[in-house]
């Protein structure tokens, strides 16, 4: 209670604001919810000073500039969705600066196709909003449920329809963010301009290294459900499946929804129908004669190849209950405690050519090499955001856990998560699709970048001299 720099804090934001409960402080030290230590009560790591809940960009303006002056590390958080250690407290001391409670939607512009929000609104309400008006934003991340605006944008997040509507990055019109120094930024919304470099990706993507997002524009797009077109098919393997989307999509046509999964993935989301094989799975959607179209291109690419077609029905549910939320995640925990065993996953991108080699790279190391592979319950992959050059390849790991809570991300995750990196890189591609680097990936930014790097370095330089912006976040500490 006598700590001046918490006395401070309640004098710039209220004393409302800045929590302090030690249960809360523990919590708010780690980002990853499934982590397995969390889940038993165990945290390790420095535990953060305070949790400031700002109601305004001006209340993160002044928390910045207070934390710039004393070097005191900030973490910026809205949803806590992340997965790669972002939001993770490496610095004791640490100030976790909240904005969830700046939640307001500030307009929908149905005529410039545009709505424009505060930070902490949920991606749901925020669709469920403008879904009543017949708009979307086309951004469907599976934990839609809980993520916000601002940590969406700060982690260049990307949705499962993205291979029609993009990330994060293509949906963004303008933002506001606030920088170490204090400085409240506008990026103002027009639909293009070559006025130099486009600043916007300064902010989009910097997992609060730089700054801290405060609002956000993003565009709009009509909604109509009522057209959607699903389809599935069975073929009997990835290098086929992946063919079957980079075919659909090079030849100009965008299903929102265009995935391959591996056979040992197949089996836990589709144990109904999937018989061993690799699933395909499309969704064809927009104006009516636009989903006429490309459910007949779909259709046309897939009768060049061997496959069995799967009813639409069951894609169509299976997707209905794809996103998870807390009720997912309370349930995730338990099975981690009562059954000792945990699923994750490390999702990189590359071209057309390379990604199938990176796949059975991955594959072949994982079963051969790592050394507690007799471990692991399930190694499989999926792909499921397409471009005209390439895709990603989402790797899934699942395993039993043969050791004490402390023992398992340094057993299991981090040494499958190097593997797959290592393989990416090799290939050319990159170790990271959409999760962000966070600090478990951050040893190897250098490399992602190779001589682009030091832009990046300078970047940092620049808007953080003092070092105080999420300290081990992209940048490794």
């Amino acid at each position: 209670m006598t700590d001046p720099i918490i006395a401070e804090l309640r004098d710039l934001v209220g004393a409302d604001r800045v929590v302090t409960d030690e249960q809360v402080l523990r919590e708010s030290s780690v980002d990853r919810f499934k982590k397995y230590t969390a889940v038993h009560g165990i945290f390790d790591g420095p535990l953060p000073r305070a949790v400031v809940r700002a109601s305004s960009a001006e209340q993160v303006a002044a928390v910045l500039a207070f934390a710039d002056e004393h070097r005191i590390n900030v973490v910026p958080r809205t949803g806590r969705t992340g997965t790669e250690g972002g939001l993770e407290t490496s610095v004791g001391g640490t100030i976790v600066l909240d904005g969830s409670d700046m939640n307001a939607i500030i307009r929908i512009d149905a005529e410039n196709m545009q709505v424009t929000a505060q930070c902490g609104v949920p991606l749901q309400v925020l669709e469920d909003t403008l879904r009543e008006q017949g708009l979307t934003t086309g951004h469907s991340p599976q934990s839609k449920p809980l993520a916000q605006l601002g940590g969406l944008v700060a982690t260049r997040s990307i949705g499962q329809f993205s291979t029609l509507y993009g990330g994060i990055e293509d949906m963004v019109v303008g933002l506001e963010a606030v920088f170490p120094d204090g400085t409240i930024s506008r990026i103002k919304n027009v639909p293009r301009r070559a006025a130099g470099p486009d600043i916007r990706h300064v902010v989009i993507g910097n997992e609060g290294a730089l700054c801290f997002v405060t609002e956000v524009t993003v565009k709009l797009f009509k909604h109509a459900p009522e057209n959607n077109r699903f389809h599935g098919f069975l073929v009997d393997d990835v290098h086929t499946g992946i063919s079957v989307l980079r075919e659909v999509i090079t030849e100009g046509f965008r299903p929102s929804v265009a995935r391959v999964y591996s056979e040992e993935d197949a089996a836990q989301h589709f144990a109904h129908f999937a018989d061993g094989r690799c699933v395909v799975i499309f969704v064809a959607e927009g104006p009516k004669g636009i989903v006429e179209a490309t459910s007949a291109e779909i259709d046309r690419v897939v009768a060049q190849h061997s496959h069995s077609p799967v009813d639409p029905a069951l894609i169509e549910t299976w997707f209905e209950n794809l996103n998870w939320g807390q009720d997912k995640i309370e349930a995730e925990k338990e099975t981690m405690l009562a059954e000792r065993r945990l699923g994750y996953t490390t999702e990189v991108s590359a071209d057309w050519s390379s990604v199938g080699a990176i796949y059975d790279a991955v594959m072949h190391r994982v079963r051969t090499e790592y050394p507690h592979a007799a471990d692991l319950t399930m190694l499989g992959g999926h792909s499921s955001h397409s471009y005209q050059t390439g895709t990603n390849m989402y790797f899934v790991y699942d395993y039993v856990i043969n050791c004490e809570p402390r023992e398992e991300i340094e057993k299991y995750h981090k040494p499958i998560n190097a593997i797959i990196v290592e393989e990416a890189l090799r290939h050319g591609g990159s170790m990271v699709h959409h999760h962000g680097i966070g600090k478990y990936r951050a040893e190897w930014t250098e490399q992602e970048h190779g001589s682009a790097y030091p832009v990046l370095q300078r970047l940092k330089q620049a808007f953080d001299p003092n070092g105080i912006m999420n300290r081990g976040t992209i940048f490794p500490a």
